[in-house]
Order: C-alpha cells, then sequence, then structure tokens
C-alpha cells in the first residue's frame, strides 16, 4: 500500500519540483532584467552612443533578450523582454519576463550622441 502511494505521490512532487524551479529561474531573470534597464537608462541618458548601450544591457542577460534603446531631448527609455523557457525541455509555452526604465535625458546628451567622434 505505501509503495502505492508514493507511486502516485512521487511524480506530482516531481512536476511541482520542476515548477517552482522554473518559477525561480523566471523570478532570476527578471530580477537581471530590471537591473540592466536600470544601467541602460542611465548610460543612455549620459549621452552613450544607443548601440553600446544596447550591446552593455544585452551582454548582462540570457540568450534570446530582446532589447529596445530609445532616446530623445527629454527621456531615454531600455525595454527588455526575455522568455524562460520550461524545465527539462517540456512542451509548454516559455514564460516572457521584461522590464522598463526611464531616465530623464541630460542636457545635451542627446544631440551629443549624434556627432562623430
Amino acid at each position: 500500500m505505501v509503495t502505492a502511494e508514493i507511486a502516485v505521490a512521487l511524480p506530482a512532487l516531481v512536476l511541482v519540483t520542476a515548477l517552482a524551479m522554473w518559477g525561480i529561474t523566471a523570478a532570476s531573470v527578471q530580477l537581471a532584467c530590471t537591473d540592466a534597464a536600470r544601467s541602460g537608462a542611465r548610460a543612455a541618458a549620459r549621452g552613450e552612443a544607443i548601440p553600446a548601450v544596447r550591446a552593455m544591457v544585452t551582454r548582462a542577460l540570457p540568450a534570446g533578450a530582446a532589447v529596445d534603446v530609445r532616446r530623445d531631448a527629454h527621456t531615454s527609455h531600455v525595454e527588455i523582454s526575455v522568455p524562460v523557457g520550461p524545465p527539462g525541455g517540456a512542451e509548454l509555452l516559455p514564460l516572457v519576463v521584461g522590464a522598463q526604465a526611464t531616465a530623464l535625458t541630460e542636457p545635451g546628451a542627446a544631440e551629443g550622441a549624434h556627432r562623430p567622434p
């Protein structure tokens, strides 16, 4: 009887553990996205070149991340989204986590970014 109970409970325990690990991975990626978005927005607001900001943000994220960096005279905006696949190659859709950050563009930074080096 105990063997039968274990046979029923063990798959459920494995499933719950896998889902918990997926959630922890998604939370970790979310934190990385938030940190990278904030750093990128600050760098863009200082007037660093947009391609350099995009490269810096992409290096801090897992593969497959989509990074959008925009700057105008008033604000610098970074938006990130990353798909987090299920554990064990399960046939489930990935979770998409992301973050966005906005910083006030420093005076002259938007114009200075377009000058050749």
